[in-house]
């Protein structure tokens, strides 16, 4: 896609962009997701946001749990000197 001029515009205190349809589809952002923006070799760069650290873990979690194959490969083992412990 070709550049495209686009006018700042005052909003509040700050300033903004409106940006045009096709630029957000052709990278994949939207109004919900929002974007993650840096600043990179004098350019301001919007990229979509990485999804949070173990997104999906619980319900996977879940899903393991419910199908009973939740059991621990390795089993239980303790250290040589447990028995040496006072508890």
């Amino acid at each position: 896609m070709r550049p495209l001029h686009v006018s700042i515009r005052k909003i509040g205190n700050s300033q903004g962009v409106v940006i045009p349809r096709p630029f957000l589809v052709q990278v994949g952002l939207d109004s919900e997701t929002g974007a993650e923006m840096t600043v990179e070799a004098g350019a301001l760069v919007l990229r979509r946001p990485a999804g949070p650290a173990r997104a999906g873990w619980a319900e996977a979690a879940r899903r393991i749990a419910e199908a009973g194959d939740d059991a621990l490969v390795m089993g239980e083992f303790g250290n040589a000197e447990d028995a040496e412990m006072v508890w």
